[in-house]
């Protein structure tokens, strides 16, 4: 009943789009009905991984589940930029790496029925290393900016060659990965068990993205207007709402897959992968990519959003001290978010 449920909500995103452009519903009620419409969205593009990662193994499964994840959020970056929004973007970015390694990755850890909760530990904290490597590395453009104008275009140029340093570092930190993630799947055995064939996983996956990514604009277009109504500053917004709602395909997938209790490797892979890639990836990207769009990103973040960044990946490694994580820590790991978003509440707007 719930699965067909899921697909008949997959209407829901034609809808929202239809809704913007035939009818007056209003900023309000866009916002709603956009953050609906990406629910099953993250749904299909779990299952869509899931049956990938039996071809591929769960490493490069998660690989892949970030990947598409991401997409969506990198293009809500970018509109949120062309409509002069620069702290809604970094926001978002911050929100999605710190709610998918306490958040997600809690959430999965409670889920799962199995009492082994068996991680692969040298994977994920590699990844680890690269979020705190990002947090240490945003510190060039961020301390300045927390005296005088946050946006000043000086930021911006001490922000690129902070981004390309990160992308050169992932990149190298993910080649590793991959060749380690194939070389493990061959010699596991493992055959595959989907019922969906490896291209027409893939297929699924980008079709879900680019849908994704088409009623993630419509999200960041009524954003300004439902905080406003709600009594929210956009930070919070940004931060939380827009940060889980972009990320819905690794929150919703991870923790359904969690919950199938097979898949745990996966279900970590997919929460803290995505969590790198947001912080070395899709954030140096849309620094650069900026400059196309105008106006110029800098990574100028806040002391809220640097201490929550560091402090999330310094709380999964701690967790990370063997290879099992525990179901009372995956409960910590949410109660760990829910004194961030109070944080992030009582910091406001800049």
């Amino acid at each position: 009943m719930g699965r067909k449920l899921l697909w008949a909500s997959l209407v829901l995103a034609p809808v929202t789009i239809a809704v913007r452009y035939a009818t007056d519903i209003g900023d309000v009620g866009l916002f709603v009905l956009s953050a609906a419409a990406l629910v099953p969205l993250a749904w299909l593009i779990g299952e869509a991984t899931e049956h990938a990662g039996e071809h591929t193994g769960p490493g490069i499964g998660g690989f892949l589940n970030a990947t598409f994840g991401n997409a969506p959020e990198l293009i809500i970056a970018l509109f949120a930029i062309s409509d002069g929004l620069p702290e809604v973007v970094r926001g978002s970015l911050i929100g999605s790496v710190v709610s998918n390694l306490l958040l997600v990755l809690g959430l999965a850890l409670v889920a799962a029925p199995d009492k082994r909760r068996d991680v692969d530990r040298p994977s994920l904290i590699a990844q680890l290393g690269l979020v705190l490597a990002a947090t240490l590395l945003f510190l060039v453009p961020a301390i300045p900016s927390w005296h005088g104008d946050p946006e000043r275009h000086s930021l911006a140029l001490a922000s690129a060659p902070v981004a390309i340093v990160l992308l050169v570092l992932y990149a190298a930190v993910t080649v590793w990965g991959l060749r380690r993630h194939r070389q493990r799947h061959r010699e596991s055995g493992a055959e595959a068990q989907s019922a969906w064939s490896l291209p027409v996983a893939l297929v699924v996956l980008g079709a879900a993205t680019v849908v994704t990514a088409l009623v993630s604009e419509v999200l960041v277009h009524s954003l300004k207007t439902f905080a406003e109504e709600a009594h929210l500053s956009q930070f919070f917004v940004a931060i939380v709402i827009v940060a889980i709602v972009g990320n819905a395909a690794e929150h919703g997938g991870a923790v359904v897959l969690a919950h199938r209790g097979r898949n745990m490797h996966l279900a970590s892979e997919i929460a803290v992968s995505s969590s790198a890639q947001v912080a070395v990836l899709v954030t140096p990207a849309v620094a650069l990519l900026s400059w196309v769009v105008r106006p110029a990103l800098p990574l100028s973040f806040r002391p809220v959003e640097l201490a929550a960044l560091g402090g999330a990946a310094i709380v999964v490694v701690f967790g990370l001290r063997d290879s099992r994580l525990q179901r009372w820590e995956g409960a910590a790991l949410v109660g760990i978010y829910a004194l961030a978003v109070v944080g992030f509440w009582l910091a406001g707007d800049r």
